[in-house]
């Protein structure tokens, strides 16, 4: 069951949560040994982090450009117009599109960003002509390819003190 208020974190839920952000398999018995615990109350943790929402579900790291979608471009578009029911269809629309791995509402010079996963410029050129082009209200699209990632981590989980 979820918790409307955040429960401050002690540095063992902490190192929990990153370890399991590196590796969701990893077996219970080398999660509590790397974090100091024996198993029982480790799984316990494990347990109430998911209880609580800290944990909202385990995924598999897939490797897109098997795929054959081998470049991420960082889209900024700019919208015509802002009202809610505008910013309501363009969310609908952009939440259609599988190619968008992360959508971001943003302020500045942009009203979104985002992420998308295409082959190429060919892809990219498919996405804009039968995907990002067909939603209504977008008034300007700006693409950055990106050459390479050099960090990614699944989560950023702050120091928690050891009380």
């Amino acid at each position: 069951m979820k918790t409307n208020s955040v429960k401050k974190l002690d540095s063992v839920d902490a190192k929990i949560l990153r370890l399991l952000a590196q590796d969701s398999k990893i077996a219970n018995a080398e999660l509590a040994q790397a974090v100091g615990l024996t198993t029982s109350p480790c799984w316990q943790r494990v347990r109430r982090l998911e209880q609580e929402g800290y944990i909202r579900g385990y995924s598999a790291q897939v490797d897109q450009t098997m795929l054959g979608v081998t470049d991420i471009v960082i889209v900024e578009i700019t919208l015509e117009h802002h009202s809610q029911e505008a910013l309501r269809v363009f969310n609908k629309e952009i939440l259609q599109i599988d190619a968008v791995l992360e959508a971001f509402m943003t302020s500045g010079d942009y009203d979104y960003l985002l992420k998308v996963a295409v082959s190429g410029t060919r892809g990219y050129e498919e996405f804009l002509t039968n995907s990002l082009s067909r939603i209504p209200n977008v008034r300007k699209i700006r693409s950055i390819f990106s050459l390479r990632c050099v960090k990614k981590s699944p989560v950023f989980i702050p120091s928690m003190s050891s009380s």
